[in-house]
């Protein structure tokens, strides 16, 4: 951590933190028809955790079924073999290699699991304490045809995807399974 801590955000790494996914969202947005709209999901089932005193400093777990877009016909076919697969791979997974806090800048890099591929992810994100919680907003961009989600009528989908994290971490009292 940064010398330069502010106050607002010191003794972050002396607490191990988890998502309150009642306060928070975790939300994809995929440009479509060729970049004119975006497709905007979400997943309804998910943990995280945040310990930078811990070798894996930032672990979260999604339930890869819980995807909504508010279109039954659309989520039936992301939860299909074509792109997430859930029947073989029901889990998307972010492991941290590094997190490096810099007041209330927080920079991850790891590996994203989904759909029995992985790639390398960098994530950017700002913490701030409010009344000994963190707001936590977080984003980051995969290209999700490096995970084998290359399906596309006509090219329309683009690359890449944008991941984006708003919620609360409160502190863990050690019962998260993340």
């Amino acid at each position: 951590m940064s010398t330069h801590a502010s106050a607002a955000v010191r003794g972050i790494e002396q607490t191990r933190w988890r998502i309150d996914p009642a306060r928070s969202t975790l939300v994809f947005q995929v440009p479509h028809f060729w970049g004119l709209t975006t497709v905007e999901g979400r997943f309804e089932r998910y943990e995280g955790t945040l310990d930078l005193s811990a070798q894996r400093g930032v672990e979260l777990r999604i339930d890869a079924a819980s995807l909504d877009t508010k279109r039954t016909a659309r989520d039936k076919h992301l939860r299909s073999a074509d792109f997430f697969d859930v029947e073989k791979h029901p889990q998307v997974r972010f492991e941290s290699d590094y997190a490096e806090l810099d007041g209330e800048r927080l920079r991850v890099h790891g590996r994203l699991h989904a759909a029995g591929q992985k790639i390398p992810l960098d994530v950017a994100a700002t913490l701030r304490r409010v009344a000994g919680e963190l707001e936590v907003a977080a984003t980051t961009c995969a290209d999700q045809r490096r995970l084998g989600m290359t399906w596309s009528p006509l090219g329309m989908t683009r690359a890449p995807s944008k991941l984006i994290i708003r919620g609360r971490l409160i502190p863990d009292d050690g019962t998260s399974r993340a």
